[in-house]
């Protein structure tokens, strides 16, 4: 049990005390992604004495992360070390009377149902940097009665809703349908600013808080968008679409949606995510064996990762290849999905 004084200050709040705390306790939060905004509300939840958390991230640290994703560190950094594990590592140093998950992967139409089902969250929080898996949560939360805090940062700004599944606008209430691709900035061409992150973060924690504390008539139900740069706060509250898709109709495009190789451009990597057409588990000791003629490649117990020896980027570099366990792989030095494709079927085969 952890020191009765650890949780005393936020103990005094009015809707915490002792029994605010218990139901914390016993909580669960399921946050996807674990970049700057996922890094940032996890560590929140678990000072705040939150009993579980799950986290599940496709990607490693990288220094470019190490300006604004919280948890992680130059050892990370060095290591290439999976967020979700680096997280973890340093989230039970922080708490060690939290119960923390770590998932190396994609939240997927593969797996969805199946992640919830594992691990029962009360809560899921957004740390995303795309607007697919972010209706695919909405339609996941929607489904199966769950509350969830959407949250988005890029530049100098940024915006967050809760969504609780029958009392208030789900995500698709208020955008019926992702914005087209390259219409919105994001991080590679308009850069993020740590504190901005830090902002939205701190909001999404206490919205998911509320929630979980059961104060559902403090939750602020509004879609809060600010820039820090120019001292702008807005603040819209959207009603209910009496003809949402998701939420009215219950038709779960996202989640129903196929899933078969998909593949995604990586903000701030520089490269680009494949994905199998099916749940696979690879053999990581043999594929390095099978790489290690093809470049300079090295094995830990989460992936494979290096560079290709003949191949070439755009850019001239030579390309990197990190192969994870689920068979997922980030191709750096490419841009296009077709060409990432070929190296992937050429080097994973799967």
């Amino acid at each position: 049990m952890p020191d009765p004084s650890r949780y005393h200050r936020q103990e005094l709040l009015s809707g915490v005390g002792p029994e605010g705390q218990r139901r914390l306790r016993q909580s669960c939060a399921l946050i996807v992604g674990c970049g700057a905004l996922g890094s940032a509300s996890a560590d929140l939840l678990c000072r705040a004495g939150i009993g579980r958390l799950v986290l599940i991230d496709r990607d490693v640290v990288e220094w470019t992360n190490l300006q604004r994703q919280t948890l992680y560190d130059e050892r990370d950094a060095r290591e290439g070390a999976p967020k979700a594990v680096a997280a973890q590592r340093r989230l039970r140093n922080v708490n060690s009377h939290v119960d923390v998950h770590a998932l190396v992967g994609d939240l997927s139409p593969r797996n969805a149902d199946r992640i919830i089902a594992e691990h029962r969250p009360d809560i899921i929080l957004d740390g995303t940097d795309n607007f697919e898996t972010r209706f695919l949560i909405n339609d996941a939360a929607v489904k199966h009665g769950i509350p969830f805090v959407y949250a988005g940062v890029v530049a100098a700004g940024g915006m967050a809703l809760p969504v609780v599944p029958g009392q208030t606008a789900c995500l698709r209430c208020v955008f019926a349908e992702p914005p087209p691709a390259g219409s919105q900035p994001t991080c590679d061409t308009a850069g993020v600013l740590g504190p901005a992150v830090s902002i939205v973060a701190g909001y999404q924690a206490g919205e998911a808080m509320k929630i979980l504390l059961g104060l559902h008539d403090r939750v602020l139900r509004s879609l809060l968008s600010f820039d820090l740069w120019l001292g702008r706060r807005t603040r819209i509250e959207p009603q209910r679409d009496p003809d949402c898709r998701c939420c009215v109709h219950r038709e779960f495009d996202y989640l129903n949606a196929s899933d078969a190789g998909t593949v995604a451009s990586l903000c701030g990597q520089g490269a680009v995510q494949v994905s199998p057409p099916r749940e696979t588990t690879i053999e990581l000791g043999k594929l390095q064996e099978h790489l290690a003629g093809v470049g300079s490649f090295r094995m830990t117990e989460f992936l494979v990762t290096g560079t290709l020896g003949e191949e070439r980027g755009e850019d001239g570099e030579a390309i990197g290849l990190t192969v994870f366990a689920d068979g997922r792989a980030l191709v750096r030095g490419v841009r296009t999905p077709e060409r990432a494709r070929a190296i992937y079927a050429r080097y994973v085969g799967v």
